[in-house]
């Protein structure tokens, strides 16, 4: 069923299938993705392809710099007939948020979304609203032009579970896509290959997926090496070792297993770690790369058995 699910996203997506399944992953594991690439590489139109694919409802918001809280979550009007405020729901009421440029809109917009993705919920007026159970946000930003934006705190950056670059396509992915739009773009005949209530009954068979206290050791070993490592001033959260072990169960069920393993854990790191962590100034003027500092953890970090 999920192999329909990335078959049909690759339709429109060429030469991605490590981003596609990883996305997909996050979903499952009931997580948030940021999604950090020049533009042009696919990161709308791959989110536009999962909600498609899955059958789900799906928003899409361009943020800018005078984008306010409430057109986010919605606001209260007048009803005239009611004689009373009605509450008009905003975009995030669906169940895939695409929140395109993310970086460019206010920190006072930014923490709109906060509350939703942590707690599933919006308050507006100080009425809580409750969000739909498959709420899902992919977030973009350009990692290259940084005018006019706001970069986002760690308490925003934590709350995604990873962190995916799409990167250029190969040369042959690149022709494959040109080929594949001489006419149409393949979005435009794209069909859903699952519905909403088998995506649900995914989510609730990943959190079963067993997970051995040496698993866990293990992934608290990986935390307490960010914490301590000399390239790092920051490390990963407690929230962090919760989402790579959500990672890591989701990846495995994907592999059609019942339970994880380490290579699941390590696979996971690379995107659940890096936009957790802050380099040191010396480590960044010696032009480290974070995936590369939670490679050399990983290597050094051992399973004990």
């Amino acid at each position: 069923m999920i192999e329909r699910v990335i078959n049909n996203i690759e339709k429109v997506i060429k030469g991605k299938r490590e981003a596609i399944e990883v996305v997909v992953a996050a979903l499952l594991a009931k997580g948030h993705v940021l999604m950090e690439d020049v533009p042009g590489v696919g990161k709308t139109m791959l989110a536009r392809a999962l909600a498609l694919s899955l059958g789900v409802d799906f928003r899409r918001v361009q943020f800018t710099p005078d984008l306010l809280p409430t057109d986010l979550t919605g606001l209260y009007i007048y009803d005239r007939k009611k004689e009373d405020f009605v509450f008009k729901k905003g975009p995030v009421f669906t169940d895939v948020l695409l929140a395109d440029e993310i970086n460019r809109a206010t920190p006072r917009t930014q923490s709109a979304l906060l509350e939703a993705m942590a707690e599933g919920q919006v308050t507006v007026d100080g009425v809580t609203h409750r969000l739909s159970e498959r709420f899902f946000v992919i977030a973009t930003q350009n990692p290259i032009e940084y005018e006019g934006t706001f970069p986002l705190p760690e308490a925003q950056l934590d709350r995604f579970m990873i962190c995916v670059k799409m990167g250029y396509p190969d040369e042959e992915a690149e022709i494959q896509m040109l080929t594949s739009q001489e006419k149409e773009h393949p979005i435009s005949q794209l069909e859903p290959v699952m519905n909403p209530d088998e995506l649900s009954e995914l989510q609730k068979k990943v959190r079963n997926v067993f997970v051995s206290d040496e698993v866990k050791k293990y992934i608290v070993d990986i935390a307490s090496a960010t914490r301590n490592h000399p390239s790092l001033l920051l490390g990963m959260s407690p929230r962090g070792s919760i989402a790579l072990m959500h990672f890591s169960m989701a990846l495995a069920f994907m592999d059609g297993r019942d339970f994880t393993l380490p290579d699941d854990v390590k696979r996971a790191a690379v995107y659940v770690i890096p936009h957790r962590v802050i380099q040191s100034a010396e480590s960044k003027l010696k032009r480290e790369k974070k995936e590369d500092i939670v490679r050399e953890i990983l290597d050094r970090v051992k399973v004990v058995k």
